[in-house]
């Protein structure tokens, strides 16, 4: 026995009722379902027929819906909204997870690598918080963050080191055209700096420069590492930055390096999230980016110039 009271009428009929009652036109609802406006207003007909009424008033150069074609319209509408939303509901929905980092680290590391990424797990949809503060796991809806310092960062938090930080000297090789390549700090004060807001030059200097008390450096401060880099590449000086967030400008001859030297930077990089939150498709990112550093963990002398 059904459940569904009385006799349905003709989907076809219904749809072409729909559609002419949003134009109150047969030939834009033809236009719109792609058949013909005779196909359409013999739809229309035969709806009329099955239910026993006129839906609408045929005018010269329009339509008109009847009263009772107003009342049929308002619940054909919703009853089509169920069966969209229903459909929709059925279709697999992608698995959202939110990642917050830094905007250098954003930019210059994990969007080139997120084509791969996305290629790998379609089902997967990564937000991208790029913030400078450190976002709050439950007010910010946060997933998985990147964080620089050391351990411990917060109670109930697991960290994992993602790869150590490696400073190295790079800059355009136009900066350097029919120029010697710097190799004590009395060279590299010909050269514009350029800073971020870690500002470890002064330190780079002194470790790993000849006279490293030589005078002050020119050159220009940014906020953010990201901006120094771009700034490099535009040759307008040279930076210092995380071997990881340059590699495919070296790869690519945007940057070379200057010095063989490398720097451990003050902090390293770690992946954090809560501790006792279980999330499978959170572990899929996390050995995501586990491998992508892997694939990294020994910087290469890649773009290093020659002196001379």
């Amino acid at each position: 026995m059904s459940d569904i009271p009385g006799k349905l009428p003709s989907l076809n009929g219904l749809r072409a009722f729909e559609v002419a009652a949003r134009h109150l036109n047969f030939r834009l609802a033809a236009e719109e379902l792609g058949v013909t406006q005779g196909a359409v207003a013999q739809q229309v007909r035969g709806l009329e027929a099955q239910i026993g009424m006129a839906l609408f008033e045929r005018l010269p150069r329009t339509l008109a819906l009847t009263s009772e074609g107003r009342r049929y319209i308002a619940d054909i509408r919703r009853a089509f909204e169920i069966i969209a939303r229903a459909t929709d509901e059925l279709k697999p929905q992608a698995i959202k997870l939110t990642i917050s980092t830094t905007p250098t680290f954003a930019s210059k590391w994990l969007i080139p690598r997120l084509p791969d990424f996305t290629a790998l797990h379609p089902d997967l949809d990564l937000h991208i918080l790029a913030t400078e503060r450190i976002s709050n796991f439950v007010a910010d809806g946060v997933d998985l963050a990147v964080r620089y310092g050391r351990p411990p960062f917060g109670p109930g938090l697991n960290a994992e080191l993602l790869f150590e930080q490696e400073v190295i000297a790079v800059c355009s090789p136009l900066l350097l055209a029919g120029r010697t390549a710097p190799r004590t700090a009395e060279d590299l004060s010909a050269y514009p700096l350029l800073h971020d807001a870690h500002n470890l030059w002064p330190e780079f200097v002194e470790r790993h420069l000849a006279g490293g008390s030589s005078p002050s450096f020119k050159g220009i401060s940014f906020s953010q590492t990201a901006h120094a880099i771009e700034a490099a590449i535009a040759g307008q000086g040279i930076v210092l930055a995380n071997g990881g967030f340059v590699t495919e400008d070296l790869a690519k001859g945007r940057l070379v390096r200057v010095f063989e030297a490398r720097l451990r930077g003050p902090s390293d990089i770690y992946l954090v999230w809560p501790r006792y939150r279980k999330s499978p498709a959170r572990e899929t990112v996390i050995g995501w980016l586990f491998a992508e550093a892997q694939k990294e963990a020994e910087p290469s002398l890649m773009g290093l110039v020659s002196p001379g």
